[in-house]
């Protein structure tokens, strides 16, 4: 059996690690895309060369058969995140030489999905990318065993191959943290959807925060995103001067913001606000919005090259890392008041 081992095929996996460099960077380097140095491919080459390496033939069967399309699935409402995760998605991959079909889904009912599923299989995509905003939806994707890759950008606090994420829990925790180290004993949190997986691992994230600092929890209260549900919710916070509010988005905290000024409270001499995205407009409210910056770049190229390692190297699935979020300290947080 040992020899059995030692005499295996390399896979595209070997050649990362022979090359000291990413499985991502191997599959941009068979792939002829541009964005690679010259000296990091010649290494990549080397290593290719050296191993005797060769794509599977299951895989460069797939390659005669490919249309060069993927299915993009996304929620139908405009927010931020979802919005700027599919805009990255398809500069990646037209990048990568793909076209995108995208269709957004009016509800995150599985069932509705599950078949734009099927009919994004019925025009021969080359794989299916989906946004999931819905924790059912996050269950649909975990149980689909498709002849294609599929590819999820979805926080999850169980990571397998098919997901990618921004770590909302960690981002989650530094907004909390920055509101702690301020002073601040008291930090209620206007959350999103609770059925919004973004939205569970930042409540986990910010009652994690608390608890470990033995600080008051109360329960988190539900918006829906927008700043009109951030207005709303914020004309009946209890919050007094001392306190400070974590808000779930920015969209949501914009409408705090005029919220707490409606009830006469300064942000943030009487409150601190925290929110989350740095949204365009975050550095030109007033007062400027201190938020937990996203790189939705990042995950829209993460996402495209996962698809290209599946494809290229379907047994090669690997869980990654959460890509890290970005605390912005602006004006609308400063030390809590004796």
């Amino acid at each position: 059996m040992s020899g059995d081992r030692g005499s295996r095929t390399a896979n595209i996996l070997d050649v990362a690690r022979l090359a000291g460099v990413s499985h991502q960077t191997v599959s941009r380097v068979l792939n002829d895309l541009p964005n690679v140095r010259p000296a990091t491919r010649a290494r990549v080459e080397q290593a290719i060369a050296q191993l005797r390496y060769s794509p599977s033939p299951a895989a460069r069967a797939l390659v005669t058969r490919r249309t060069r399309t993927i299915g993009l699935v996304t929620p139908v409402a405009a927010d931020f995140g979802p919005t700027s995760i599919a805009m990255h998605f398809n500069v990646a991959a037209r990048a990568a030489r793909y076209s995108v079909e995208t269709v957004s889904s009016l509800d995150a009912d599985p069932a509705n999905i599950r078949a734009i599923v099927e009919s994004l299989l019925r025009q021969r995509v080359d794989a299916i990318v989906l946004v999931v905003v819905d924790v059912e939806v996050l269950e649909l994707v975990r149980g689909l065993d498709l002849s294609i890759p599929v590819v999820a950008a979805a926080s999850t606090a169980r990571r397998s191959p098919q997901f990618v994420s921004i770590d909302q829990y960690r981002g989650a925790r530094a907004a909390v943290r920055h509101l702690a180290e301020l002073g601040h004993e008291r930090i209620v949190h206007l959350a999103g959807p609770q059925r919004a997986p973004d939205a569970i691992e930042r409540v986990r994230g910010w009652r994690d925060e608390l608890n470990e600092r033995r600080l008051e929890v109360v329960a988190p209260i539900h918006g829906d995103w927008s700043a009109a549900s951030g207005y709303r919710l914020g004309a009946e916070l209890d919050v007094d001067p001392g306190s400070a509010v974590f808000v779930a988005n920015d969209h949501m905290a914009i409408g705090v913001l005029s919220a707490l000024r409606e009830r006469g409270l300064r942000v943030p001499h009487d409150v601190s606000v925290v929110g989350y995205d740095d949204v365009p407009e975050a550095g030109y409210l007033y007062p400027a919005l201190t938020t937990v910056r996203q790189d939705f770049a990042a995950l829209g190229e993460l996402m495209m090259q996962k698809v290209l390692v599946a494809v290229e190297e379907p047994d090669s699935a690997t869980v990654d890392t959460p890509l890290p979020t970005h605390l912005i300290v602006r004006q609308s947080t400063r030390a809590a008041r004796p």
